[in-house]
C-alpha cells in the first residue's frame, strides 16, 4: 500500500494525530480535516485514494459530506464513528460508503479495512472527479450544491439540491425511484414515492425552459428519473477553490 494517499476527516484532533502517525508508519500519505466542510475541501485538493470519514462533526456533518463525495467520485470511504445503531450502519451503506467501524476500533483492523477497500477499488485518477456539469447554458457546481442558468443563479432549497447533484452524479444513467429517495432524503422514506414526484416538478420550473417538455430531468415512467444534459462533467478548469461550500 506503499505511496497510497488516505483522507482523514473527524473532529477529534487527538485521535486525527494518532491515526497519521500510525498510517504514515504504514507507508502512507495522510492528509487530515477536523471538521465536514474543510474535509470535503480537502478531498477536492489532494484527490486521495480512501477517505475515512467520522459523522458527527461540525460545520457538514458526515452524512452530508458522504453524499456529496459520492455525486463525483468512487473514492472508496470507510465510516469510522461511534455511532453503533444498526440504522445508522444502514444509512451510511445506503450513501455509498464502503466499510463502517465503530469506534473505539484498534488500529491493526482500521489498517486491515484499508487493505481491503484498496484492493476491492476500481482505478481512479484525478481526472475521473467530478465537480461541474456545464453545458452553456446551465451550469451546476457538485461541490457546494448551487446552479446558475444562463449566468443567473437558481434558488434551490437543500432538498431540490440533493435531488439534482443525485441525478446530475448519474447523468444519462436512469437513477431509481427508491435510490433517489435514500440518497436525498434517507432510508426510511424509501418507498415514498410521492415525494419525488412534487420535487421534479419544482426542479424542472427552475432549471428547464419548458417544463411540461423537459430537457434535462427525464421520466422513465415506473422506474425512475434520469438527467439528459448534453453537457459535460468533468474537473472545475478554474481550480479547486470550493467558493461557497
Amino acid at each position: 500500500m506503499m505511496n497510497k494517499k488516505v483522507l482523514v476527516v473527524d473532529d477529534d484532533t487527538g485521535l486525527l494525530t494518532l491515526l497519521q502517525l500510525g498510517l504514515e508508519r504504514e507507508g502512507f500519505t495522510v492528509v487530515t480535516a477536523d471538521n465536514g466542510k474543510d474535509g470535503l475541501r480537502r478531498a477536492y485538493e489532494t484527490r486521495p485514494d480512501v477517505i475515512i470519514l467520522d459523522v458527527a462533526m461540525p460545520e457538514m456533518d458526515g452524512w452530508l459530506v458522504c453524499q456529496r463525495l459520492r455525486h463525483m467520485c468512487d473514492t472508496p470511504i470507510i465510516m469510522l464513528t461511534a455511532r453503533s445503531d444498526q440504522k445508522d450502519v444502514l444509512k451510511g451503506f445506503s450513501l455509498g460508503v464502503d466499510d463502517y467501524l465503530t469506534k473505539p476500533c484498534s488500529f491493526d483492523e482500521l489498517k486491515a479495512r484499508i487493505s481491503t477497500v484498496l484492493r476491492r477499488a476500481r482505478v481512479s485518477t484525478p481526472d475521473t472527479w467530478r465537480d461541474v456539469y456545464d453545458d452553456g447554458t446551465l451550469h451546476i457546481d457538485l461541490r457546494d450544491g448551487t446552479a446558475m442558468r444562463q449566468g443567473e443563479a437558481i434558488n434551490l432549497t437543500p432538498t431540490e439540491s440533493r435531488l439534482l447533484l443525485c441525478l446530475v452524479g448519474h447523468k444519462g444513467q436512469i437513477v431509481p425511484h427508491k435510490e433517489l429517495l435514500i440518497s436525498v432524503w434517507g432510508p426510511e422514506y424509501a418507498e415514498e414515492v410521492g415525494y419525488l414526484s412534487v420535487y421534479i416538478r419544482y426542479l424542472r420550473r427552475k432549471v428547464e425552459d419548458d417544463p411540461s417538455d423537459p430537457h434535462y430531468i427525464h421520466t422513465r415512467w415506473g422506474v425512475g428519473y434520469y438527467f439528459a444534459g448534453n453537457g459535460t462533467l468533468e474537473p472545475d478548469s478554474n481550480g479547486t477553490d470550493m467558493g461557497r461550500a
